[in-house]
């Protein structure tokens, strides 16, 4: 591994750090136990279209609520608002468990459930990506990224069988004590991790100035990433990456499997390959730990990247689309790497959550509202044409980052 600059602890030796990734990989792992319990519980209680309003519920709240989101990361700081935010999710579940267990409640709670998780997600996610430039070093960064991915990747193998076996042995109501079990493991790793001072605190006992209101800190937070050449022209990459690359990898890789004949197995092959070639991307940047002229990087591995995705609508051979999707996992992984470090990295801290909160709105709230347009321009034009703008989508946000002097100039830390 490369060594770290001198006084430096590396992240994967780093308690705190270890403390962190342990409860992230708890809490990631909950969360696909628990669409895996959501979706099973939404298809016997209603019809498929019903199913759908419900597993949609949580991006109405969330794409609404995420930048208030950031404000409160900011403002209370990223430890206390994660563990508040998974000790409720936790308690929603366990009492959506029980009350399964005990009647019927049908397709309202599951709703109420899933619209919970919305608002939560809105302050859960900002405060999620500041933690960890509050308690490691910023030249530790981009390997903590990897390792980031490396548990989301784990968590993505593990998750959908644990739930899948949940569902078998006690049907929805274990599933569901399945995820608020793993999302309560999450807590006491959470809550014995250690934040850096900031230097605004200010010593013990005295005054601080009045804080301003949420509604003035969010300005202050959009007006800061305005400012700033890197971030501005970041986050501006960020929105068109994700725009192009959401919809073509889930509802288009689904459309195309069945038009190509691959069915459900051929289509997991697909995503296993794009999963292996993040992970295998994540590894590296954790053994790594850094990757020179990082704004560069960023932009031309988002902009080649795209040409694969709208390489893989193409491909004669489900043997080839597995090949080009694993390229595209090896770029993907990279770029989003990057992207996370880099924001962090260039990022005041005292921003972090509404920078990081700005990010989530496109790939999190605004992204998925991709899927049904996806879907009904395929049903247009079809998966090759559509598969071939989105790519445009995305090459456009790799051109935009090389069009940037400022971005193409970044670097990580030393």
């Amino acid at each position: 591994m490369s060594e770290p600059v001198t006084g430096e602890r590396p992240a994967h030796r780093d308690p705190d750090v270890l403390r962190w990734l342990g409860a992230y990989a708890a809490s990631a792992t909950g969360d696909n136990v628990y669409y895996m319990a959501l979706s099973w519980a939404a298809v016997q209680a209603g019809t498929p279209s019903q199913a759908g309003l419900v597993m949609a519920a949580s991006a109405v709240p969330r794409a609404l609520l995420i930048l208030g989101g950031g404000v409160i990361a900011d403002r209370f700081g990223p430890r206390r608002v994660l563990l508040t935010s998974s000790g409720v999710r936790c308690a929603a579940v366990v009492t959506v468990a029980v009350l399964l267990l005990v009647s019927s409640p049908g397709l309202w709670l599951l709703g109420v459930l899933a619209l919970v998780f919305g608002v939560v997600d809105a302050v859960l996610m900002p405060a999620l990506g500041a933690l960890p430039a509050r308690i490691t070093a910023r030249g530790q960064l981009a390997r903590v990224q990897g390792m980031r991915g490396m548990a989301s990747r784990l968590a993505n193998v593990v998750g959908a069988p644990l739930g899948g076996l949940g569902v078998a042995l006690g049907g929805a109501a274990a599933a569901f004590g399945t995820a608020a079990l793993l999302f309560a493991v999450s807590l006491p790793l959470l809550a014995t991790v250690r934040m850096r001072r900031r230097p605004w605190d200010g010593a013990v006992g005295q005054d601080l100035p009045p804080r301003p209101t949420a509604a003035r800190e969010l300005r202050d937070g959009l007006s800061y990433i305005r400012r700033s050449p890197v971030l501005a022209r970041l986050m501006v990459v960020i929105a068109l990456s994700d725009l192009g690359f959401v919809g073509p990898l889930n509802v288009g890789l689904t459309l195309l499997a069945d038009e190509r004949g691959w069915g459900a197995s051929g289509m997991g092959w697909v995503l296993a390959g794009f999963g292996a070639g993040a992970g295998a991307m994540s590894l590296l940047l954790t053994v790594r730990g850094r990757v020179p002229r990082a704004g560069l990087v960023l932009s031309v591995t988002i902009a080649v990247g795209a040409v694969a995705v709208g390489a893989i609508a193409y491909m004669p051979t489900l043997a080839a689309a597995v090949g080009v999707a694993l390229a595209v996992g090896l770029l993907a992984g990279l770029s989003g790497a990057l992207c996370g470090a880099l924001m962090q990295t260039e990022s005041d801290p005292a921003y972090i959550g509404r920078v990081t909160s700005v990010a989530n709105l496109f790939n999190l709230g605004l992204a998925p509202l991709t899927f049904p347009l996806t879907g009904a321009a395929i049903a247009l034009w079809g998966t090759g044409p559509v598969f071939a703008a989105s790519a445009g989508v995305c090459a456009l946000g790799g051109l935009t980052g090389l069009g940037s002097r400022a971005l193409r100039h970044a670097e990580l830390p030393r």
